[in-house]
């Protein structure tokens, strides 16, 4: 099959002041979430465009970009004198996919504090990540029939980035506002079976960073209380020293 000339759609019009990505080469998106959804992407769209789609990206020709529940949109420069509008959709969650979201929400020990933190935990991902077919589309009013066109494709790797800073814009994405898990988790019943909670699984506690007592130690404190005392300079020295060794054998 022949390759397409994108050079029949002409030059792009260079703009000032648009919204350029962060990541000026390499892949794009840093989160684990970011990488999830531009893999989505990458695995059904086509490679050229969005090759062109990471060049319009980062060089600033997305003029602004709005989300909403289910779709993304983008006013894009092109080599027209009017910006293309681009669209990336993702299918909001039903009734039935949202009830599933509060109950493993529910049924995980701090995971509801995670959120509220602004912290979307991956073990959600396999609920809001658009996975199956119907789930993801493009769509855009420039000429190119591409499936995604470059500049859809352009607001789909600005969206990633976006979701590098604001995770919870997933939830935003599927339609699922923070305030539906919560309140589906505080009108949840008590369990019947376990109503004190006791066998419930508690996370693992953070680990504290380990930091030798020796970092922290200040000998110039223990010093002038000794010579406050009227301490000979010998009997401080040595007693510095010995506190050193001290700290040493208890680590």
């Amino acid at each position: 099959m022949a390759r397409n000339d994108f050079r029949k759609y002409g030059t792009p019009i260079r703009v000032d002041g648009g919204i350029e990505a962060r990541t000026k080469r390499g892949a794009i998106g840093r989160s684990w979430w970011s990488k999830e959804l531009i893999g989505a992407m990458e695995q059904v769209a086509d490679k050229g465009r969005l090759t062109r789609g990471r060049t319009y990206a980062r060089s600033g020709q997305v003029l602004s970009m709005r989300l909403g529940p289910g779709a993304v949109v983008g006013d894009v420069q092109g080599s027209q004198l009017r910006p293309f509008t681009a669209t990336v959709t993702v299918r909001t969650l039903d009734d039935e996919a949202v009830a599933e979201l509060v109950t493993q929400v529910r049924s995980a020990p701090g995971m509801l504090a995670r959120l509220a933190a602004g912290a979307l935990p991956e073990e959600l991902g396999p609920l809001l990540l658009p996975r199956r077919a119907g789930e993801l589309d493009f769509d855009c009013t420039c000429p190119d029939d591409g499936w995604p066109c470059k500049h859809a494709a352009a607001v789909a790797y600005l969206l990633a980035e976006h979701v590098d800073e604001h995770p919870l814009a997933v939830l935003a994405l599927r339609g699922v506002g923070l305030e539906t898990l919560i309140g589906g988790v505080d009108a949840a019943p008590p369990p019947t079976d376990d109503f004190y909670g006791d066998d419930t699984e508690l996370p693992e506690l953070p680990m504290e960073r380990f930091r030798p007592a020796l970092d922290d130690l200040d000998p110039m404190l223990l010093r002038r209380a000794l010579r406050a005392g009227g301490t000979d300079e010998a009997v401080v020295i040595r007693a510095v020293s010995d506190l050193e060794d001290l700290y040493r054998r208890l680590r």
